[in-house]
């Protein structure tokens, strides 16, 4: 920490030094270097308060904080309430005034800007999974209102979507199976102006990855665990502090371990795709990473793990369901403005059939989508559901992703236009695992 400091200090010192010659003004410099030394210092001192961050409890729960289960009256009613309207409404506005402008420059860097990260947090998503008790704003857990959330988020763009919610799948999921212990340690971070970089790290390097055949290993020492094992694909790894993990119990099978950044033997790897780009994905190398005992989480429950995948699938469901939308709000528009022949492209069947049947097959997305959250928020089976939707999702919002392209002809192949790049960060829908919790 001594020499990040000294480091920081020494090329601050540099800066003024430059910007305090009189050559400068002369060279017309002087606004540029002020520049220079602000970005500076508010990057440096970025890093030093991500290095020095220390988990600890600020104050001790006798028993886990939960969320109150939602009560339904019995009725298959998927209807938002007001309050869910709401927040959609807000989500939306956020989504399409500052996601959508800033994802082409994005999409290009890899990367999200802090400022865009920095206003995401200031919406408020991440608190209304943690409860009030804990300084959070959440009353009652409802994964419908969890997937509107990402579903509108992702009308912006998909990719910052889950650049924003990543952190959230950590707070989720230590409000659902965090024991005291844990949640005393880790959610007051979530709920302060500086909340932590974090991810869910369950996708490995390996073809038709299945979630339940890790190869991720953890064995048991006397002093509580050891991990071994690369996650692939996991969302600003680089920038994280708190990695909740997936690897293999031995004898009891796939389980959560929380593991912070700062763990000897973890290593990142910058690791871009050709989606998600602007989520900065990276790969986690864990070698000889040893834990305590208080690092797994939901006591290696089997169906804890179940349900997170679940839970996971919607969330990439919901966020197939926005960006589908997004891409048929511009198909409608574009296809009856563009002119060919002398009539709109609209005109012709098969673009008419092309973009009905992208509509049709969003509706059934959208509610195979809720019905799964809906189910899943009464705590009831829902995990047949999750695959079910996931299905649809991963194939139809991929068709319509390519569709958006097709009908754009040349303007879909371009970055001036934004189909291209939904179609890309749809293809993820398909076999991305964990990341997302709704």
């Amino acid at each position: 920490m001594n020499m990040a400091r000294d480091a920081m200090g020494l090329g601050l010192r540099v800066l003024n030094r430059f910007a305090g010659l009189k050559a400068v003004d002369k060279l017309g410099l002087r606004k540029p270097a002020e520049k220079a030394i602000y970005g500076a210092s508010r990057a440096g001192f970025a890093t030093v308060g991500a290095a020095s961050r220390v988990f600890k409890s600020t104050q001790r729960l006798v028993q886990p904080a939960r969320l109150a289960q939602r009560s339904g009256d019995g009725l298959f009613d998927l209807t938002p309430s007001p309050e869910q309207e709401m927040l959609r409404d807000s989500c939306r506005s956020f989504a399409d005034e500052q996601l959508r402008p800033a994802a082409l420059a994005a999409d290009t860097a890899c990367a999200a800007t802090p400022e865009l990260l920095s206003a995401a947090r200031d919406l408020g998503i991440q608190l209304l999974g943690v409860p009030e008790s804990l300084g959070g704003a959440g009353q009652e857990r409802s994964a419908v209102t969890n997937v509107l959330v990402a579903e509108s988020l992702a009308h912006g763009d998909l990719s910052l979507a889950v650049a924003c919610l990543a952190p959230a799948a950590v707070s989720n999921a230590l409000v659902l199976w965090g024991d005291a212990g844990q949640q005393s340690r880790y959610l007051p971070a979530f709920v302060g102006e500086q909340s932590p970089a974090a991810a869910l790290a369950i996708q490995e390097p390996s073809a038709l990855f299945d979630p339940l055949r890790l190869a991720t290993q953890a064995r048991r020492t006397p002093d509580g665990y050891v991990l071994e094992g690369i996650k692939s694909l996991v969302p600003r790894a680089a920038a994280c502090e708190l990695f909740i993990v997936a690897a293999h119990l031995e004898g009891r099978g796939p389980a959560l371990f929380l593991v912070e950044s700062s763990t000897q033997g973890l290593g990142v790897e910058a690791e871009p795709a050709m989606g998600l780009r602007a989520a900065s994905t990276g790969r986690l190398r864990l070698n000889e990473v040893k834990l305590p005992h208080e690092a797994l989480l939901g006591g290696g429950s089997g169906e804890t793990y179940a349900t997170c995948i679940g839970l996971a699938r919607l969330g990439w469901c919901a966020l197939a369901v926005g960006t589908a939308q997004a891409a048929l709000d511009y198909l409608v528009p574009y296809v009856n403005e563009r002119t060919a022949f002398g009539e709109p492209i609209s005109h012709r069947q098969a673009v008419a059939f092309a973009v009905a049947n992208a509509a049709i097959e969003l509706e059934g997305m959208r509610l195979l989508t809720w019905r799964a959250a809906s189910r899943a928020e009464q705590h009831k089976t829902f995990l047949e559901e999750s695959a079910l939707a996931r299905r649809l999702c991963a194939d139809k919002g991929m068709q319509i992703g390519s569709d958006a392209v097709q009908l754009l002809g040349g303007h879909g192949f371009v970055k001036e236009h934004p189909a291209e790049r939904w179609y890309r960060d749809l293809r993820s829908v398909g076999f991305m695992e964990g990341v997302l919790l709704v």
